[in-house]
């Protein structure tokens, strides 16, 4: 199981949008992906619940938890061998771990709390909540946007990692987005000089 939840290696800069539902996050991993000429890892997530919610009008369950985990890093692993230098993630194995502790009573398979830290990315572009809810099937906490923002964020500086917030309109998140990866693509070339 857990090879199945772990990166291939890769020199790609690999950039995460991360966040609560209904923030942007694949709205921006579009934009980001077609200004760099590279590809974006869709949320494996939301095709495995809402698929279960067709079939069967069932949200997400605690067992659910591992198969998503398998099918967003296949996805990952799949998807970077095509990148152009940077690849975006519209989540990852943190976002999951994330929500297991909030829908599962701060329960977490082990494994995918293990591996969901252990898998590295360069940057988190942290979505704010100053977007619109839209609702759909699967998302279901239009008053908790607040308490699950700070959710996200705490997670990223209890394992001291790279963040920045974006908030603001689509042009605003986008241009902030790619003067912050424009820098990491410029340290990274500098430092494998």
């Amino acid at each position: 199981m857990e090879e199945k939840l772990r990166q291939k290696p890769s020199d790609c800069i690999k950039v995460v949008l991360f966040g609560p539902e209904s923030t942007g996050k694949t709205t921006l991993s579009r934009q980001l992906a077609a200004h760099y000429n590279t590809q974006w890892v869709p949320e494996y997530m939301r095709e495995y619940l809402q698929n279960k919610w067709d079939k069967t009008k069932e949200a997400c369950s605690y067992d659910d938890l591992l198969p998503i985990a398998k099918g967003q890093m296949k996805l990952e692993n799949e998807i970077f061998e095509k990148a152009n230098k940077v690849l975006f993630c519209d989540t990852n194995l943190l976002e999951l771990k994330v929500y297991s502790e909030i829908y599962y009573n701060e329960t977490v398979p082990e494994v995918l709390n293990k591996i969901s830290l252990e898998n590295i990315y360069d940057l988190y572009l942290l979505t704010y909540i100053d977007t619109p809810w839209i609702p759909d099937d699967l998302r279901d906490k239009p008053t908790e946007r607040e308490e699950i923002f700070l959710r996200f964020k705490e997670s990223l500086e209890k394992h001291n990692l790279p963040y920045v917030v974006v908030k603001g309109d689509k042009v605003s998140r986008l241009k902030k987005a790619i003067t912050i990866i424009d820098q990491l693509i410029r340290q990274k070339s500098e430092y494998n000089r």
